[in-house]
Order: structure tokens, then sequence, then C-alpha cells
């Protein structure tokens, strides 16, 4: 997202005189209970893989999925079968420090930012929204803005189907070197 896109989005955002208040109330209801993908940009599977001591194949086997979205393949957490998050224990996330953008960057996701209704609407999942300190605009355009920019790792059809260790070595190594 260019500067100009940046400003623009501010100037046309409902929040844009005001800010939102959001603080985190540990409910864990962004991470728990309901089905969802966790898209992986390259930086965020560099960053969890280097909090385990797994092989790459192991680290793969255990928390990661291919799902198919919208006719693309991307490379997602994979979620316990009560929808929790796979790093959901024992009452908080194991990887918090090192937890993928999508993550960090909640409840600042454009599709929560369409309008003040759609922000008031996520109060029903999101009992931090309008709730805490106010984020002014510019901050909040700058979640927008990084997320927009961060690349989430598509899976071309054919590696589908390779085992995880190619799968790992492949965009481990692309995600090294990006």
């Amino acid at each position: 997202m260019t500067v100009n896109q940046l400003q623009d989005l501010n100037e046309k955002s409902f929040y844009h005189e005001t800010g939102l208040r959001f603080e985190c109330q540990r409910c864990s209801g962004c991470c728990r209970h309901s089905p969802g993908y966790v898209f992986l940009s390259p930086d965020d599977l560099s960053l969890l893989f280097s909090h385990f001591t797994l092989p790459p194949e192991g680290f793969f086997d255990l928390y990661l999925r291919i799902v198919s979205v919208g006719g693309f393949y991307r490379l997602s957490l994979c979620e316990k079968s009560n929808y929790d998050c796979i790093f959901w224990e024992d009452g908080k996330c194991i990887v918090y420090d090192k937890r993928p953008f999508q993550c960090r960057s909640f409840p600042f996701w454009q599709s929560l930012l369409v309008s003040p209704d759609t922000w008031k609407n996520g109060e029903s999942f999101c009992p931090g929204i309008n709730k805490g300190p106010l984020h002014a605009a510019h901050e909040i355009d700058c979640w927008v803005a990084m997320r927009a920019s961060k690349l989430i790792i598509d899976i071309p059809p054919e590696d589908t189907g390779l085992p995880s260790a190619k799968i790992m070595d492949r965009y481990l190594k692309r995600s090294q070197t990006s």
C-alpha cells in the first residue's frame, strides 16, 4: 500500500476523526470455538518454525495444512477438532510472541473497518471492541497497510500433493531468503 493509498484510506475511513477503542479482554474468542483459517506469510512461517525443535516435516504434520479457498491453495494453521487454534493450550497461546501477523493485527482488519456498523457488529464476537484505549486513525491504517503488504503463502496446485518435508523445504527456504 502506497503512502497516497494510506492517506486516502485515512481520509475516507469512518474512524478518521475519532479513532477506535480496542483492548484485548483475553477472552480467547478469536482463537477458539469457531472454524477458520490463519493464513501464513513467509515471515510467519519462519518465526513459528523457529519456536519449535522439530524437523520441518514434523512441524508441518503437526501444525499446518493446505486449504483451498476460492480456487487458491494456501498454507494455514491447523485447528483442533473443537476448532481451537492448534497453538491454544492451557488457557493461552503457546506461540504468543511469535504468533502470525493475522492474529497480531486483529481486530484492525478491513472486513471490520468497512463501516461503523461492521465495527459495532464485531462486539458480538469480540468484547474488546469499543473498550480500552483509543487507537488513532493513523495507527489503524498502519495495521491495515501492513496486513495488505504481507505476502500470504500461496501453494500452486501441483505442489498440494507433495510430501510435507518437500513443502516445508520449498516454502521455508523461500521465507528465509525473502
